[in-house]
Protein backbone atom coordinates (compact mmCIF):
# COMPACT_ATOMS: atom_id res chain seq x y z
CA UNK A 1 0.00 0.00 0.00
CA UNK A 2 1.54 3.33 -1.22
CA UNK A 3 2.26 5.81 1.79
CA UNK A 4 2.37 8.73 0.15
CA UNK A 5 -0.05 9.69 -2.71
CA UNK A 6 -1.12 13.28 -4.27
CA UNK A 7 -4.75 13.87 -4.64
CA UNK A 8 -6.40 15.93 -7.12
CA UNK A 9 -9.59 17.95 -7.60
CA UNK A 10 -10.42 18.95 -11.45
CA UNK A 11 -12.01 21.95 -11.29
CA UNK A 12 -13.75 22.93 -15.44
CA UNK A 13 -16.35 24.10 -16.90
CA UNK A 14 -17.79 21.22 -19.01
CA UNK A 15 -19.23 21.77 -22.43
CA UNK A 16 -22.92 21.91 -21.35
CA UNK A 17 -25.27 19.92 -23.60
CA UNK A 18 -22.00 18.48 -25.82
CA UNK A 19 -21.42 14.67 -24.30
CA UNK A 20 -18.76 13.88 -26.50
CA UNK A 21 -16.97 17.33 -25.89
CA UNK A 22 -17.33 16.97 -22.12
CA UNK A 23 -15.76 13.65 -22.51
CA UNK A 24 -12.84 14.37 -24.65
CA UNK A 25 -12.51 17.11 -21.98
CA UNK A 26 -12.72 15.39 -18.77
CA UNK A 27 -10.44 13.15 -20.76
CA UNK A 28 -7.37 15.35 -21.15
CA UNK A 29 -8.13 16.60 -17.49
CA UNK A 30 -7.55 13.19 -16.47
CA UNK A 31 -4.28 12.68 -18.02
CA UNK A 32 -3.24 16.19 -16.80
CA UNK A 33 -3.37 15.12 -13.72
CA UNK A 34 -1.68 11.78 -13.82
CA UNK A 35 1.13 13.98 -15.09
CA UNK A 36 1.43 15.62 -12.16
CA UNK A 37 1.52 12.74 -10.45
CA UNK A 38 -2.03 12.55 -8.95
CA UNK A 39 -2.95 8.91 -7.99
CA UNK A 40 -6.67 9.70 -7.41
CA UNK A 41 -8.35 12.76 -9.43
CA UNK A 42 -12.07 14.13 -8.62
CA UNK A 43 -14.82 15.68 -10.97
CA UNK A 44 -17.52 17.48 -9.30
CA UNK A 45 -21.65 16.86 -9.26
CA UNK A 46 -22.82 15.49 -13.04
CA UNK A 47 -19.50 17.30 -14.45
CA UNK A 48 -20.49 15.05 -17.53
CA UNK A 49 -22.02 17.00 -19.41
CA UNK A 50 -22.97 19.83 -16.64
CA UNK A 51 -25.36 20.65 -13.88
CA UNK A 52 -29.30 20.97 -14.50
CA UNK A 53 -29.00 25.05 -14.56
CA UNK A 54 -32.16 25.75 -16.83
CA UNK A 55 -34.21 24.10 -14.09
CA UNK A 56 -35.56 27.01 -12.39
CA UNK A 57 -37.03 27.83 -15.44
CA UNK A 58 -38.09 24.37 -16.43
CA UNK A 59 -41.22 25.26 -17.02
CA UNK A 60 -40.81 27.83 -19.66
CA UNK A 61 -40.51 27.14 -23.50
CA UNK A 62 -36.30 27.60 -23.76
CA UNK A 63 -36.68 25.64 -20.26
CA UNK A 64 -38.33 22.94 -21.84
CA UNK A 65 -35.72 22.67 -24.93
CA UNK A 66 -32.71 22.91 -22.39
CA UNK A 67 -34.14 19.71 -20.29
CA UNK A 68 -34.80 18.03 -24.22
CA UNK A 69 -31.41 18.34 -24.75
CA UNK A 70 -30.33 17.22 -21.21
CA UNK A 71 -31.39 13.86 -21.73
CA UNK A 72 -30.11 13.42 -24.99
CA UNK A 73 -26.69 14.68 -23.84
CA UNK A 74 -27.16 11.60 -20.64
CA UNK A 75 -24.21 9.09 -20.09
CA UNK A 76 -24.94 5.42 -20.15
CA UNK A 77 -23.02 2.99 -18.10
CA UNK A 78 -21.37 1.39 -19.53
CA UNK A 79 -21.13 3.05 -22.64
CA UNK A 80 -18.72 5.02 -25.65
CA UNK A 81 -17.72 7.42 -23.19
CA UNK A 82 -17.05 5.75 -19.78
CA UNK A 83 -15.00 3.34 -22.59
CA UNK A 84 -13.11 6.71 -23.15
CA UNK A 85 -12.68 7.79 -19.55
CA UNK A 86 -11.16 4.40 -18.47
CA UNK A 87 -8.96 4.41 -21.23
CA UNK A 88 -7.39 8.30 -20.02
CA UNK A 89 -7.49 6.91 -16.47
CA UNK A 90 -5.34 4.17 -17.46
CA UNK A 91 -2.95 6.23 -19.90
CA UNK A 92 -2.76 8.42 -16.60
CA UNK A 93 -2.57 5.17 -14.38
CA UNK A 94 -5.14 7.20 -12.13
CA UNK A 95 -8.21 6.16 -10.46
CA UNK A 96 -11.04 8.87 -11.52
CA UNK A 97 -14.05 9.59 -9.45
CA UNK A 98 -16.41 11.89 -11.65
CA UNK A 99 -19.97 13.20 -11.41
CA UNK A 100 -22.14 11.97 -14.83
CA UNK A 101 -25.68 13.03 -15.99
CA UNK A 102 -26.28 9.21 -16.01
CA UNK A 103 -29.21 8.23 -18.27
CA UNK A 104 -31.29 5.76 -17.69
CA UNK A 105 -31.18 3.16 -20.47
CA UNK A 106 -34.41 1.54 -19.94
CA UNK A 107 -36.70 4.71 -19.98
CA UNK A 108 -34.18 6.87 -21.79
CA UNK A 109 -36.06 9.21 -20.03
CA UNK A 110 -34.92 9.90 -16.49
CA UNK A 111 -31.03 11.00 -15.47
CA UNK A 112 -29.49 10.19 -12.11
CA UNK A 113 -26.79 12.60 -10.52
CA UNK A 114 -24.27 9.79 -10.62
CA UNK A 115 -20.45 9.46 -9.29
CA UNK A 116 -18.87 6.99 -11.67
CA UNK A 117 -15.43 5.63 -9.93
CA UNK A 118 -13.07 4.38 -12.75
CA UNK A 119 -9.77 2.13 -11.45
CA UNK A 120 -6.26 3.04 -12.89
CA UNK A 121 -6.44 -0.02 -14.48
CA UNK A 122 -9.18 1.14 -16.64
CA UNK A 123 -12.08 -0.42 -15.09
CA UNK A 124 -15.39 0.86 -14.04
CA UNK A 125 -14.95 0.57 -10.30
CA UNK A 126 -18.97 1.04 -9.54
CA UNK A 127 -20.98 4.15 -9.46
CA UNK A 128 -22.86 5.82 -6.63
CA UNK A 129 -26.63 7.26 -7.69
CA UNK A 130 -27.37 10.16 -5.44
CA UNK A 131 -30.16 9.21 -2.99
CA UNK A 132 -32.02 12.40 -2.62
CA UNK A 133 -31.81 14.91 -5.46
CA UNK A 134 -32.04 18.85 -3.77
CA UNK A 135 -35.42 20.87 -4.71
CA UNK A 136 -35.95 21.68 -8.64
CA UNK A 137 -32.94 19.20 -9.25
CA UNK A 138 -35.76 16.54 -8.81
CA UNK A 139 -37.30 17.93 -11.99
CA UNK A 140 -33.95 16.46 -14.26
CA UNK A 141 -32.85 13.64 -11.50
CA UNK A 142 -34.55 10.25 -10.39
CA UNK A 143 -33.55 8.72 -6.96
CA UNK A 144 -30.83 6.28 -6.27
CA UNK A 145 -31.33 3.03 -4.00
CA UNK A 146 -28.70 4.01 -1.59
CA UNK A 147 -27.19 0.10 -2.19
CA UNK A 148 -24.12 1.70 -3.26
CA UNK A 149 -23.01 3.36 -0.16
CA UNK A 150 -19.92 1.69 -0.32
CA UNK A 151 -15.98 1.58 -0.73
CA UNK A 152 -13.31 0.21 -2.80
CA UNK A 153 -10.01 -1.00 -1.65
CA UNK A 154 -7.68 0.74 -3.72
CA UNK A 155 -3.30 0.39 -3.54
CA UNK A 156 -3.61 3.33 -1.55
CA UNK A 157 -6.06 2.77 0.79
CA UNK A 158 -10.16 2.67 0.30
CA UNK A 159 -12.06 5.68 -0.94
CA UNK A 160 -15.42 6.32 -1.62
CA UNK A 161 -17.41 9.82 -2.23
CA UNK A 162 -20.83 11.56 -2.08
CA UNK A 163 -23.34 13.92 -4.43
CA UNK A 164 -23.63 17.25 -2.98
CA UNK A 165 -26.39 17.37 0.48
CA UNK A 166 -25.59 13.70 0.72
CA UNK A 167 -22.77 14.99 2.62
CA UNK A 168 -25.52 16.24 4.77
CA UNK A 169 -27.62 13.35 5.93
CA UNK A 170 -25.08 12.26 8.31
CA UNK A 171 -26.06 8.60 7.49
CA UNK A 172 -24.30 8.37 4.20
CA UNK A 173 -21.64 9.35 5.58
CA UNK A 174 -21.79 7.25 8.39
CA UNK A 175 -22.31 4.35 6.53
CA UNK A 176 -18.49 4.97 4.53
CA UNK A 177 -17.25 5.58 8.05
CA UNK A 178 -18.41 2.15 9.25
CA UNK A 179 -16.87 0.67 6.00
CA UNK A 180 -13.28 2.37 6.54
CA UNK A 181 -12.99 5.17 4.21
CA UNK A 182 -9.74 6.97 4.09
CA UNK A 183 -9.97 9.12 0.83
CA UNK A 184 -13.64 10.66 0.22
CA UNK A 185 -14.84 11.93 -3.09
CA UNK A 186 -17.19 14.80 -2.11
CA UNK A 187 -18.95 16.19 -5.46
CA UNK A 188 -20.55 19.61 -6.09
CA UNK A 189 -21.96 21.42 -8.38
CA UNK A 190 -19.81 24.91 -7.00
CA UNK A 191 -21.04 28.49 -5.92
CA UNK A 192 -21.41 27.37 -2.24
CA UNK A 193 -17.87 28.97 -1.31
CA UNK A 194 -17.27 28.69 2.23
CA UNK A 195 -21.08 27.48 3.14
CA UNK A 196 -22.11 24.02 3.08
CA UNK A 197 -20.20 22.25 0.62
CA UNK A 198 -16.84 23.51 2.34
CA UNK A 199 -17.98 22.93 6.28
CA UNK A 200 -19.59 19.49 5.37
CA UNK A 201 -16.92 18.27 3.98
CA UNK A 202 -14.57 19.18 6.79
CA UNK A 203 -16.76 17.74 9.30
CA UNK A 204 -17.17 14.50 7.41
CA UNK A 205 -13.63 14.44 6.55
CA UNK A 206 -12.83 15.22 10.46
CA UNK A 207 -15.34 12.01 11.93
CA UNK A 208 -14.55 10.08 9.50
CA UNK A 209 -10.26 10.46 10.21
CA UNK A 210 -10.25 10.62 5.96
CA UNK A 211 -8.72 12.79 3.07
CA UNK A 212 -11.68 15.09 0.94
CA UNK A 213 -11.34 15.65 -2.44
CA UNK A 214 -13.85 18.81 -2.68
CA UNK A 215 -14.45 18.96 -6.37
CA UNK A 216 -17.05 22.10 -7.11
CA UNK A 217 -18.72 22.60 -10.88
CA UNK A 218 -17.49 25.25 -12.81
CA UNK A 219 -20.75 27.14 -14.60
CA UNK A 220 -20.19 30.86 -15.69
CA UNK A 221 -22.42 32.83 -17.81
CA UNK A 222 -19.93 32.39 -20.59
CA UNK A 223 -20.36 28.77 -20.53
CA UNK A 224 -24.06 28.91 -21.23
CA UNK A 225 -24.80 28.09 -25.21
CA UNK A 226 -25.71 31.70 -26.78
CA UNK A 227 -29.37 30.49 -27.35
CA UNK A 228 -29.78 29.89 -23.78
CA UNK A 229 -28.12 33.42 -22.75
CA UNK A 230 -31.85 34.95 -22.23
CA UNK A 231 -32.66 33.18 -19.59
CA UNK A 232 -29.62 34.28 -17.66
CA UNK A 233 -29.22 35.61 -14.97
CA UNK A 234 -30.57 32.63 -13.05
CA UNK A 235 -29.71 31.67 -9.24
CA UNK A 236 -27.77 28.42 -10.75
CA UNK A 237 -25.50 30.64 -12.54
CA UNK A 238 -22.66 31.33 -12.05
CA UNK A 239 -21.16 28.02 -10.37
CA UNK A 240 -17.24 28.76 -9.00
CA UNK A 241 -15.90 25.65 -8.08
CA UNK A 242 -14.08 26.38 -4.73
CA UNK A 243 -12.39 23.02 -5.12
CA UNK A 244 -10.02 21.97 -2.56
CA UNK A 245 -8.42 19.41 -0.58
CA UNK A 246 -9.34 18.53 3.05
CA UNK A 247 -6.93 16.71 5.71
CA UNK A 248 -8.05 14.28 7.60
CA UNK A 249 -8.59 16.67 10.95
CA UNK A 250 -10.32 18.70 8.96
CA UNK A 251 -8.23 21.38 7.69
CA UNK A 252 -7.82 23.09 3.80
CA UNK A 253 -4.42 21.71 2.83
CA UNK A 254 -4.87 22.96 -0.64
CA UNK A 255 -6.96 25.39 -2.40
CA UNK A 256 -9.95 26.31 -3.04
CA UNK A 257 -9.97 27.66 -6.60
CA UNK A 258 -12.21 30.38 -7.35
CA UNK A 259 -14.38 30.96 -10.21
CA UNK A 260 -11.38 29.52 -12.85
CA UNK A 261 -10.29 25.82 -14.45
CA UNK A 262 -7.18 24.32 -12.88
CA UNK A 263 -6.59 21.70 -10.96
CA UNK A 264 -5.93 21.59 -7.34
CA UNK A 265 -3.49 19.29 -6.11
CA UNK A 266 -2.19 18.01 -2.31
CA UNK A 267 0.23 15.03 -0.72
CA UNK A 268 -1.78 13.00 1.26
CA UNK A 269 -0.26 10.14 3.83
CA UNK A 270 -1.59 7.50 5.74
CA UNK A 271 0.56 8.46 8.64
CA UNK A 272 -1.74 11.62 8.73
CA UNK A 273 -4.87 9.42 9.20
CA UNK A 274 -3.06 6.94 11.47
CA UNK A 275 -2.68 10.51 13.15
CA UNK A 276 -6.40 11.34 13.59
CA UNK A 277 -7.65 7.76 14.02
CA UNK A 278 -5.15 7.69 17.37
CA UNK A 279 -6.91 10.38 18.65
CA UNK A 280 -10.44 9.38 17.44
CA UNK A 281 -12.05 6.36 15.57
CA UNK A 282 -15.90 6.97 15.47
CA UNK A 283 -16.19 3.13 13.69
CA UNK A 284 -13.77 1.51 16.41
CA UNK A 285 -12.30 2.67 19.89
CA UNK A 286 -14.43 5.83 20.17
CA UNK A 287 -18.05 3.72 19.33
CA UNK A 288 -20.75 2.38 21.44
CA UNK A 289 -21.99 -1.03 19.37
CA UNK A 290 -23.55 -1.99 22.89
CA UNK A 291 -25.41 1.38 22.61
CA UNK A 292 -26.37 2.23 18.89
CA UNK A 293 -26.81 -0.28 16.26
CA UNK A 294 -27.30 1.08 12.65
CA UNK A 295 -28.93 -0.77 9.48
CA UNK A 296 -29.00 0.00 5.71
CA UNK A 297 -31.45 -1.40 3.48
CA UNK A 298 -32.94 -4.08 6.74
CA UNK A 299 -29.37 -5.53 7.58
CA UNK A 300 -27.40 -4.73 10.25
CA UNK A 301 -23.64 -2.75 9.13
CA UNK A 302 -20.94 -3.97 11.12
CA UNK A 303 -17.98 -1.92 11.57
CA UNK A 304 -15.20 -2.66 8.54
CA UNK A 305 -17.07 -4.69 6.40
CA UNK A 306 -17.36 -3.16 2.88
CA UNK A 307 -21.40 -3.97 2.97
CA UNK A 308 -23.77 -4.79 4.81
CA UNK A 309 -23.93 -8.06 6.85
CA UNK A 310 -26.99 -10.63 6.25
CA UNK A 311 -27.65 -10.64 9.42
CA UNK A 312 -31.42 -9.27 9.96
CA UNK A 313 -32.59 -7.14 13.23
CA UNK A 314 -34.48 -9.01 16.17
CA UNK A 315 -37.61 -10.07 15.28
CA UNK A 316 -37.28 -9.26 11.53
CA UNK A 317 -36.73 -11.07 8.16
CA UNK A 318 -34.33 -10.84 6.39
CA UNK A 319 -33.90 -7.46 4.45
CA UNK A 320 -37.75 -6.76 5.29
CA UNK A 321 -39.02 -4.17 7.08
CA UNK A 322 -38.01 -1.18 8.72
CA UNK A 323 -36.36 -2.34 12.00
CA UNK A 324 -35.84 0.86 14.85
CA UNK A 325 -32.67 3.08 13.82
CA UNK A 326 -31.11 2.45 17.32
Amino acid sequence: MAEEIILAAAQAAPVIFNRDASCEKACRLIREAGAQGARLVVFGETWLPGYPWFNVAWATPLGQQAAVEYLASGVTIPGPCTDALSAAAKDANCDVAIGVAELDAASAGTIYATLLFIGAEGKILGKHRKIKPTATERIMWGEGDGKSVTVYDRPYGKLGGLNCWENQMVLPGYALMMQGIQFHASVWPGGEPFTRQTFLTQALCAQASCYGILAGGLIREQDIPPKYQSMLPLRAVPRTGDSCIIGPKGDIIAGPLHGKEGIVTAKASLDDIRSAKAWVDVCGHYSRPDIFEFYMHGKRMVPGQTFPSEEAPPGKKKGKGRPSPL
